[in-house]
């Protein structure tokens, strides 16, 4: 394990802070070495370093005694969810608590007349949905692994159906979040639309818990569609594919989801999820959702498009059972791309440009990768613009650096192109670096002044989200 420290501390605060908190909490503060080890880091990024004891929140009142206890001691607090993050949001600091929220798992409201809930942070998405099947409603927001909700607004994520449904910045409506100091606030509320006040609401949300830990949020909920189909289509050509999913959004189909997966994807998925029908070219997935006749017209704008950019015709999925083996191959696309290589590293980029500038992108990325002699795969969510590439690398400091440095290329032809170094994965640790080029020193000054007035003592998730240069009381 690596130590990471921003905050100076001495193991004598930790451990009276941790005395306390056993005295309030009990059984629900955790010091077992195997307990910490799981919460030491997130997915992806190379980065970890064990808490000095994991905290289970149950309740906003209990993340509330953690924070206060934490804020008088200077002690730094990691929220935690499920650990899907790929950009080291949940590695802690020396000395940190890692404070567990995955037992929050209530759905404290459905209003259905108004079509939104209101939901403990812990909850996932999926559960979420089970327990809506009953009312005719769904949460679409769709970031592909088991996450947590609350990191979910943490991060601002996104996923499959962004290109329809919006992210998680449109899709909640308020929020109950914990400040530094224990005090507990309440954002926004039921109501579609206010015009009073700063807007907190999007203020905590994508702050990745650096300025307060989210404990509820009301979320805006959406019907589910009278009719969905799902069809892929193959192209011979990268550049091709592309156009055509940006041809289609230019033409405002109400597409429900588009996906790329290049040749190297495809060879992988192919293989990993056992789609032999297909051949390894790249390959747009697409879902139109609504009503016959709108699915209908959807749909036959799509197959003329896809038809003039060279398309090879399309194959459907009308059942629920096809559609979900064919998105269940679209989310395992990272451990697809693990199995093609046994032993190998995988590391996940994300940049986001206007899609008129998403052909020109991926062309220029496919080159980069031919030029850095490493194996990469190319997928994305291309109906908004946003692409990963899963680049594979021996399992070495060395070939390690080798994959980090064509990120940066990567990320230096996004931001080159208007574009920004993250449309959904977030900062964390692995972004800092390109903020500054990004944003502007003034832009983030304004960001350092926020994150100074609201956690004085820099305990809420430290060394992240913002690169250094802040200045802390005490």
């Amino acid at each position: 394990m690596q130590n990471i420290s921003f905050v100076p501390q001495t193991a004598e605060r930790v451990a009276a802070v941790l005395a306390q908190l056993k005295d309030y909490l009990g059984e629900k503060v955790s010091t077992n070495h195997a307990v910490r080890e799981a919460h030491s880091r997130g997915e992806a990024l190379d980065l970890a370093c064990l808490p000095a004891a994991v905290v289970f929140a149950e309740t906003t009142q209990d993340v509330s005694t953690v924070l206060a206890l934490c804020h008088g001691a200077y002690v730094p607090v990691v929220a935690f969810g499920a650990g899907t993050s790929v950009e080291g949001h949940v590695t802690p600091p020396a000395h940190a608590l890692s404070l567990d929220l995955s037992r929050m798992t209530s759905v404290l409201q459905v209003n259905a007349a108004d079509m939104d809930c209101r939901v403990q942070a812990g909850l996932t998405r999926q559960d979420l949905n089970t327990r809506l099947r009953d009312t005719g409603l769904f949460f679409p927001v769709d970031p592909g692994g088991e996450a947590t909700l609350g990191g979910m607004c943490a991060t601002r994520a996104s996923g499959t159906a962004a290109v329809h449904y919006g992210t998680m910045k449109e899709n909640v409506l308020g929020l109950t979040v914990v400040m530094a100091n224990g005090e507990i606030i309440k954002t926004g509320g039921r109501v579609r639309k206010s015009s009073t006040g700063y807007d907190l609401t999007s203020l905590f949300v994508g702050s990745e818990g650096t300025l307060g830990i989210i404990t509820e949020i009301q979320l805006r909920l959406h019907g589910i569609p009278e009719q969905l189909s799902a069809a892929i289509c193959q192209f011979e050509n990268l550049e091709d594919a592309v156009r055509t999913a940006v041809e289609v959004i230019q033409a405002g189909v109400p597409i429900a989801r588009v996906e790329l997966m290049d040749d190297v994807q495809m060879a992988a998925s192919i293989r990993y999820s056992g789609l032999d029908e297909l051949r390894p070219l790249t390959t747009l997935f697409f879902e139109f959702a609504g009503a016959p006749a709108s699915v209908r017209e959807q749909v036959d704008v799509t197959q003329m498009l896809a038809r003039d950019n060279n398309g090879l015709g399309f194959a459907w999925a009308d059942t629920p059972d096809e559609r979900n083996r064919l998105w269940k191959a679209r989310h395992n696309a990272f451990w697809a791309v693990k199995a093609l290589r046994p032993g190998a590293r995988v590391i996940s980029t994300d940049c986001i440009v206007p899609i008129s500038r998403l052909a020109e992108l991926i062309v220029g990325v496919k080159a980069d990768i031919e030029a850095s002699g490493l194996q990469a795969a190319i997928l994305g969510h291309v109906g908004d613009g946003n692409f990963h590439t899963l680049i594979m690398t021996d399992d070495s400091p060395e070939g390690y650096e080798k994959a980090l440095e064509l990120d940066r290329r990567i990320v230096a032809r996004a931001l080159g192109l208007e574009g920004s170094c993250s449309g959904e994965h977030g900062v964390g640790l692995g972004k800092l670096e390109f903020l500054e080029r990004e944003h502007g020193e003034a832009s983030l000054g304004v960001m350092r002044t926020l994150k100074v007035a609201m956690d004085p003592r820099n305990i809420l998730n430290p060394g992240k989200l913002l690169p250094e240069g802040l200045a802390y009381i005490g």
